[in-house]
């Protein structure tokens, strides 16, 4: 049962193990949904389709929603400079400078890098009969991916996962005030490092310097540019967002392989069905959970009428279980092929970075199941308990 009132602030009892009973009752009986706080709830596929597509209506400017939470704070200006929480133009040019970044041959570039990570990573792990999925494995690629894209030294990066962490999960509904102060600190810290790291690299570009971040130091369009602070907020967010989603990806693809036996020994017998799988995986437990909007006028959505000015959550973890739109949706399926879910997002603010998380998932998760072909679950694992990403803190694994 869901309470009459959804509060994301004070979620049910059992919520963070499993909220897909929650997401299905309100889907059900209430698809737009009013919230505690007057804000909507929305669980249907169609309706974040339709919300997705009209950045004019529903708007991604998060300056309203973020300054009752964080005041005036390093985590406000980060959440509202960075690239996902901003419309037009700031969002168009940042978007265009990643985007060449991310082209298919950059992408092409990192495999045999990638691969070789891979490897060390379970070159490493071969020794050990025990091990955990997200500390030794799922949190450490993405890092080193996102690390070789900005080009940042593999002497920094440990502390750059503690900062994503920490910023991130400030973003979280009634959060405590000392994780709000962590945040603020890791924003602060974050800036420090970056303000030398750029003013290195600006003294050092060349005509092949090609990363990400000369790319956004280089970039000028229609007379614009991005000022030193929007280019720190630009890198922050890369290097969070390409950390968290690929983490919780990897972790909840194998976990979700490991918990149906059937499925994985269909992969197993099937290598080539890990482009399916890892699309099945974001479907299935999308690493990113919910997202917001803001209403820019009047309107309606499902015959419901919204005020201009009212917030939206857009629940992705209930629209990729849409039976409106797969068969059986609460069945893990390898072989699904689900290319219409939304666990990218949709329209101008589909993920930058899809197919750097995509072939990271792709290589890493069939060479983990190749290196050990009797991995199993050994112990607890331990969700994050987070509402807005959905990935684990610990996932113990046994090699043998």
């Amino acid at each position: 049962m869901i309470q009459d009132t959804l509060d994301l602030r004070h979620l049910p009892e059992g919520f963070y193990e499993d909220p897909y009973p929650i997401y299905r009752a309100l889907r059900e009986r209430e698809p737009v949904h009013r919230c505690a706080d007057g804000t909507w709830f929305l669980t249907r596929h169609g309706d974040l389709h339709r919300v997705y597509r009209d950045p004019r209506l529903f708007s991604s400017d998060k300056k309203q929603l973020f300054k009752p939470l964080f005041g005036d704070s390093p985590l406000y200006e980060h959440h509202t400079t960075s690239l996902v929480f901003n419309d037009p133009p700031l969002h168009t040019h940042v978007r265009k400078a990643i985007g060449d970044a991310l082209a298919p041959r950059t992408i092409t570039a990192l495999e045999p890098g990638l691969r070789a990570l891979v490897e060390r990573l379970l070159g490493e792990l071969q020794a050990r009969s025990e091990f955990d999925l997200i500390e030794h494995f799922a949190s450490v690629i993405p890092v080193e991916v996102i690390g070789n894209l900005l080009r940042i030294p593999h002497a920094d990066r440990g502390r750059l996962r503690r900062w994503a962490g920490a910023i991130l999960g400030a973003l979280e509904f009634g959060l405590p005030s000392e994780k709000k102060a962590l945040g603020n600190a890791c924003v602060v810290e974050f800036l420090d490092y970056l303000c030398d790291f750029v003013a290195e690299r600006r003294g050092n570009l060349s005509d092949d310097s090609d990363d990400i971040l000369s790319r956004l130091i280089r970039w000028e369009s229609d007379g614009f540019r991005l000022s030193e602070q929007q280019l720190y907020h630009q890198c922050i967010f890369l290097l969070n967002a390409g950390h968290e989603t690929t983490t919780n990806l990897i972790g909840n693809g194998v976990h979700a392989l490991l918990s149906h036996p059937d499925e994985l020994a269909r992969l197993r017998a099937d290598p080539g069905l890990i482009g399916s799988a890892v699309e099945e995986f974001l479907r299935y437990e999308s690493p990113v959970q919910l997202g917001n909007r803001v209403a820019t006028a009047d309107t309606e959505i499902g015959g419901v009428g919204i005020a201009a000015g009212a917030g939206l959550t857009l629940c992705i973890g209930a629209a990729n279980r849409d039976p409106a739109v797969y068969a059986d949706p609460d069945r893990l399926d390898v072989g699904r092929n689900p290319h219409d879910h939304l666990a990218f997002g949709g329209g101008i603010h589909t993920c930058a970075g899809l197919n750097v998380a995509r072939v990271e998932a792709r290589i890493a998760i069939p060479a983990l199941l190749q290196h050990f072909p009797e991995l199993r679950i050994n112990g607890t694992p331990v969700r994050d308990r987070r509402a807005r990403f959905r990935g684990f803190r610990s996932v113990p694994v046994a090699t043998m």
